[in-house]
């Protein structure tokens, strides 16, 4: 991939961060090495790197946001930190026009937690066009419209099928053969909430649990306390809800509760925010997944840099780690 340097077109952008805490393992933010530095462009000006995320009323994304923050004033000479997001999951339109409006501002690279796997490759694609440096973090693109779109766009993430099958792998294990289950989805077009209910089918199957229900919450809390509270109702034999994110784990313990079966269907999540990381202690939630996110942009920015000062180097996709937090690991 030909990569261009670009000129500073429009004045620096605010920055737009989350501030959530977060107190659980975390996989190390590392400094972007000197000899990795990329020179300055014709300006003399650092290289300005977008980061577009997703919901910031998402914790994860709050986090993630901080993270590259705290990466950026650790290293103020390597490259200048614009930070944005879109208020919920499902606005792709909003998240399509942030990656035009970065590219218009004259941003060096963009590194993007998308959305939906194939609405954002388009607009990608053209901003690889423009001579922008692109990362896919967080939420893997869609590999056939990329080949359609004739782009080739990194990677950077975990395997997000295998944590949630060590997640349920640790339910089922509390769980006896024939035990009913539900799933709460994320939104079914993105790649990590498919490759999330893969790895729980799979570990559903293997240990012979019952699949009764499996519906999408679309990331979203509220929703998920919806869906939750029918399925509850619809299926009372249900042991346990596997839900692909926190967010909506958190909504199906405020369902179990309002159905007064608290102690009674265990929950399993996936993200380790700070309010289930309390959820677990309390014993309201089972297991979570931790993929880092204080450190998911921070590798997403540091292959950035790395492709900015290497223009003909060859993209690679990078795996990074996923953990089982449990009440044991949070002690």
């Amino acid at each position: 991939m030909k990569i261009h340097f670009r000129l500073v077109a429009l004045g620096i952008l605010a920055l737009v961060g989350g501030c959530s805490d977060r107190s659980g393992g975390g996989a190390g933010v590392s400094e972007v090495p000197s000899k990795d530095a990329p020179a300055a462009n014709e300006q003399g000006a650092k290289p300005r790197i977008a980061l577009v995320m997703k919901s910031l009323a998402n914790e994860f994304f709050s986090t993630m946001a901080k993270g590259a923050e705290q990466h950026q004033a650790a290293n103020p000479g390597q490259y200048e930190l614009v930070s944005s997001g879109i208020k919920d999951e499902r606005d792709l339109g909003r998240q399509v026009a942030l990656v035009e409006e970065m590219v218009a501002s004259g941003v060096d690279a963009i590194v993007i937690a998308p959305a939906d796997s194939k609405a954002l490759v388009p607009v990608l694609r053209r901003a690889v066009d423009a001579g922008v440096v692109v990362v896919n973090i967080d939420n893997r693109l869609d590999a056939e419209v990329l080949a359609q779109e004739k782009v080739q766009i990194p990677f950077v993430g975990p395997d997000n099928r295998a944590g949630a099958r060590r997640v349920a792998e640790h339910l089922a294990s509390r769980l006896s053969a024939g035990d009913a289950v539900a799933i709460l989805e994320g939104i079914r077009t993105s790649f990590n909430g498919q490759q999330r209910k893969l790895g729980f089918d799979e570990a559903i199957a293997a240990a012979g649990l019952k699949l009764v229900d499996s519906q999408s919450a679309e990331w979203e809390m509220s929703q998920a306390n919806t869906i939750a509270s029918s399925m509850l109702t619809a299926h009372p034999e249900i042991k346990a809800i596997l839900a692909c994110n926190d967010s909506m784990a958190l909504g199906a313990v405020a369902a179990v509760k309002a159905a007064g079966r608290s102690g009674e269907v265990m929950i399993v999540g996936f993200d380790n925010i700070s309010a289930v990381q309390q959820a677990i202690r309390e014993g309201q939630v089972l297991a979570t997944a931790d993929q880092h996110g204080d450190s998911l942009a921070v590798y997403g920015i540091e292959l950035a840099l790395q492709l900015l000062s290497s223009p003909k180097a060859e993209p690679a996709d990078r795996e990074t780690p996923v953990d089982l937090i449990t009440a044991d690991r949070l002690r």
